[in-house]
């Protein structure tokens, strides 16, 4: 086996020279902040989407923020989501003073099972926001039943999803509401930043208000040649737009997107194939009933023997492979412990998958030789 000589991270961004060359071009144009560019990845993503509407922001944290307030969730309100998450999910709830409600997940999918969804919705419950964990769809047709029967919204935070598809229909072309990442660590990425996808004019108006400081007209129109540069603040809006020089690396970051989930995706397959003769040690994420497009933005594993877990972390670190264990169970740290009064025990899924769940590298250029190697220190960790 070819010898590994280098850290090898959970994750890693893949940056062609021609994106990295136009970067450069967008660093010498004098014009960095919010203008065409934006305009222009937000044309190519609405394209991408089917022809919805999609708006930048800083970060998918503030778009999931931002798509709360814009159906009207506040306080007292309860929004019904996973614990197998990124706090951003549910820190975004609880910062409008609304209640994250925890429903558990299926212990095989880690995704929000949709079956327990319906008899967590009370006469308070405003939304529903489901998790496309590590980039496998959600079964959403229940979901948006049951959102249609009690005459509720759904935020997809499809953070991890950019790319997958569900019963053939690519996410983000269809439904309420999807919210995506372009962190470094996702499948595309414009440094920092995300979007939110919609269908309502009113709703996108907020939007654009929410994500710089309420103010009627986009810097680029008071800045540009024969405008005035006077406006009028109609909302008292935060500051969450995303930069020319981010969209730069958005736009070609978009159009290599499907060929680097294929990449993706041909890798998760090496390391199925790889581990079905040690899934009495370590099992992949599963596969559900239904047609789905896995993005590959993860591959989560559960170690069988959670007593294991840390110190195949440590193993595998010791021998230059990173792990990390996404995700630790929300519901579990102290603040919703504290505020919401959560406590172990709560979800039996979540908290079994989050004793035992890792991931370990997974990214475009990762060559087969170090993926090798990879699969190869796992197992030797369990032999």
């Amino acid at each position: 086996m070819q010898k590994v000589n280098k850290f090898l991270p959970v994750s890693r961004p893949a940056l062609s020279e021609e994106t990295i060359e136009e970067v450069v071009k967008v660093l010498r144009s004098g014009w960095l902040a919010t203008g065409p560019i934006t305009q222009q990845f937000e044309g190519k993503l609405s394209e991408y989407f089917g022809g919805r509407t999609a708006m930048c922001f800083s970060s998918a944290t503030a778009g999931l923020q931002a798509a709360l307030m814009a159906i009207g969730v506040g306080e007292g309100d309860e929004v019904i989501t996973t614990s197998m998450t990124f706090a951003a999910t549910a820190n975004v709830i609880a910062l409008l003073r609304a209640k994250p409600v925890f429903v558990d997940i299926d212990r095989t999918t880690f995704n929000i099972d949709p079956q327990r969804i319906l008899d967590a919705c009370t006469s308070r419950t405003k939304a529903i926001m489901p998790v496309h964990y590590a980039g496998l769809p959600v079964d959403l047709d229940p979901i948006y039943e049951i959102a249609q029967r009690r005459n509720l919204r759904v935020i997809e935070d499809a953070a991890h999803a950019m790319g997958s598809a569900y019963k053939g229909k690519r996410i983000g072309t269809f439904g309420d509401i999807q919210v995506f990442s372009f962190h470094p660590i996702k499948n595309m990425t414009s440094g920092e930043g995300g979007c939110v996808v919609s269908n309502s004019p009113a709703e996108q108006r907020f939007l654009n208000l929410q994500r710089f400081h309420g103010i009627d007209r986009s810097i680029w129109d008071r800045f540009s040649k024969n405008a005035s540069c006077y406006y009028d603040v109609v909302y008292p809006g935060s500051k969450s737009n995303m930069s020319d020089l981010q969209s730069i690396l958005g736009i070609h970051q978009l159009k290599e997107v499907e060929q680097l989930n294929a990449k993706r995706r041909t890798l998760a397959d090496r390391y199925r194939i790889a581990f079905a003769d040690v899934v009495d040690k370590i099992v992949p994420q599963g596969i559900p009933s239904y047609d789905f497009v896995h993005s590959g933005h993860l591959f989560p594993i559960c170690v069988a023997d959670a007593s294991s877990k840390d110190d195949l972390m440590s193993f595998l670190k010791e021998n230059f492979i990173g792990t990390t264990p996404y995700y630790q169970p929300v519901h579990l740290f102290s603040y919703y412990r504290d505020t919401f009064g959560y406590k172990e025990g709560d979800l039996e899924h979540t908290e079994y998958v989050g004793k035992r769940i890792i991931s370990i590298p997974l990214y475009p250029t990762l060559e087969n030789y170090e993926q090798d190697y990879i699969i190869d220190t796992i197992k030797k960790f369990f032999r």
